[in-house]
């Protein structure tokens, strides 16, 4: 892979001094609609992402090449960096790069970057994320800024929610920059405290399932439970001393159910029972027991279901047909309303079982899933340095 990136970037820029980088797609293991409650989410980097080769130009042109979006070298000044609605994929590399100039670090020379990714686009695994993160890192990299992992992940953020003008949580950036091989991530999404945690598989396989249905419902039901969760936590605050619905335990729905409209007292029996899942799963992963946390997974995605109705036939039917063919655990895992199920299955089932759900969801559905077998790995990261 190194050669071919490198052949690459000799093929559109005509030179052989380019530095090779790594950037990781993500997915949540549990924690889902978390990150704007202010509670723990449960992510982990992925060996699918966005590879890429930069190097320093002499003048301040930033010029890219992107084997996913574009036939030809796309370019740009440092000093002009205007959206651009014909080529919208070059915004997330802009507001990545005025992210850091508002940081104050002024930047006279530009790079030629050659972009290439492996991740499979629209399946909810971050490849936004993913390509700030490696834009990001590879301007702390040449002009040795010294970001802390945090720092770089807020600044993602920026360029995700203030340039893009996307309304998303840190969760993504920070999964990508800090993801650990065969660890995931509990992060406090108020504080961003974080720990790593291992995830020890000797007998079983991670697998993310793509339901392969357009996410059309996702913006719009994403916006409609964010305002749900706002309208909860002004009415409990009002009797409790709050700032986010994640500082509720198990015992309080008990006194908040009476104040509050069925649905969105759902809502909140979500974000509450959701939180004790993820800490649950921290626990049990410190204890090595696999079997209990992929329950937990299970739990969440019945919660994602019944209680904040985010999930639909698709994602409910992928999910249902994983668990009969022998999952140990399976959830949906992003905004819902299409994307994937993440999964935990036997090792040695995996092709059965993947023949069996792929047969159960077509004959169901109409069309099949797609199944990607992926590692937890390191986050973002020059390569050069590990050849």
């Amino acid at each position: 892979m190194i050669d071919h990136l490198h052949q690459a970037f000799n093929t559109y820029f005509n030179r052989t001094d380019g530095k090779a980088f790594f950037s990781p797609s993500r997915v949540n293991l549990i924690g889902e609609h978390i990150d704007y409650n202010g509670g723990f989410v449960f992510p982990c980097a992925l060996s699918y992402g966005t590879y890429g080769v930069a190097q320093l130009r002499d003048d301040d042109l930033v010029h890219i090449f992107s084997a996913s979006f574009s036939n030809s070298v796309y370019s740009f000044s440092l000093h002009d960096l205007k959206k651009d609605a014909n080529h919208a994929w070059v915004d997330y590399i802009k507001g990545s790069i005025e992210a850091l100039q508002k940081e104050g670090f002024i930047f006279h020379k530009g790079i030629d970057l050659y972009i290439e990714g492996d991740m499979p686009l629209g399946a909810g695994l971050s490849s936004s994320a993913s390509l700030e993160m490696l834009v990001i890192y590879i301007f702390n990299t040449f002009y040795h800024l010294n970001l802390s992992k945090e720092k770089m992940a807020q600044l993602g953020q920026y360029a995700e929610n203030k340039f893009v003008g996307v309304n998303s949580g840190i969760m993504d950036q920070f999964a990508v920059i800090a993801g650990k091989k065969d660890h995931a991530i509990l992060l406090n999404t108020d504080t961003l405290a974080y720990e790593l945690i291992p995830i020890k598989l000797q007998h079983e396989k991670l697998i993310i399932a793509n339901t392969n249905k357009r996410r059309g419902l996702a913006e719009s039901k994403y916006n409609e439970r964010f305002s749900e969760c706002q309208e909860a936590l002004s009415i409990i605050k009002k009797t409790k001393n709050i700032t986010h619905l994640c500082e509720l335990n198990l015992d309080d729905l008990n006194d908040v159910k009476d104040a509050l409209s069925p649905v969105v007292y759902r809502r909140v029996k979500h974000v509450v029972s959701e939180q004790q899942r993820t800490i649950l799963s921290t626990k049990s992963l410190k204890q090595g027991d696999i079997t209990h946390f992929a329950k937990l997974m299970t739990s969440s995605h019945e919660s994602l279901r019944d209680d904040y109705e985010v999930t639909g036939i698709e994602l409910d039917t992928l999910q249902e047909e994983l668990i009969k063919a022998g999952a140990l655990g399976a959830r949906m895992t992003g905004a819902g309303f299409g994307g994937c199920v993440v999964a935990i299955i036997p090792d040695h089932d995996v092709e059965t079982l993947k023949d069996i759900v792929i047969h159960n969801y077509e004959k169901k559905i109409g069309y099949k899933p797609t199944f990607y077998e992926v590692k937890i790995t390191d986050g973002t990261q020059e390569l050069n340095a590990l050849w």
